[in-house]
């Protein structure tokens, strides 16, 4: 497996107000890789772990949110390791849109 996407996106809301955006919006976060949907999410404190599918690939992803950003890792399996680029765009993009 490749080294995981990381992306950290700042806010200003705080470390409740980001988790509770982030929690009504995680289906905006899974469209990071167009088609992908949800199959697993659980909370542990403030971190966020989620499975998503995507192309026949399962893809594992965790968020840790913390006062001043939200550090993102996602785990692509080779096939979509292609992508890793545009996926790390995307979930640059989506996530700001969705901490603003």
């Amino acid at each position: 497996m490749a080294d995981p996407i990381t992306v950290d996106i700042p806010h200003r809301l705080g470390r409740a107000k980001a988790r509770e955006r982030i929690a009504g919006g995680l289906d905006k976060l899974a469209g990071v890789v167009p088609g992908s949907t949800i199959t697993e999410h659980r909370w542990r404190g403030d971190t966020l772990s989620f499975v998503f599918e995507a192309m026949g690939q399962r893809v594992a992803a965790t968020l840790d949110v913390l006062d001043e950003r939200v550090h993102a890792s996602i785990d692509l399996p080779p096939m979509l390791a292609l992508f890793a680029n545009k996926v790390r765009s995307q979930l640059s993009a989506a996530g700001q849109k969705l901490l603003k």
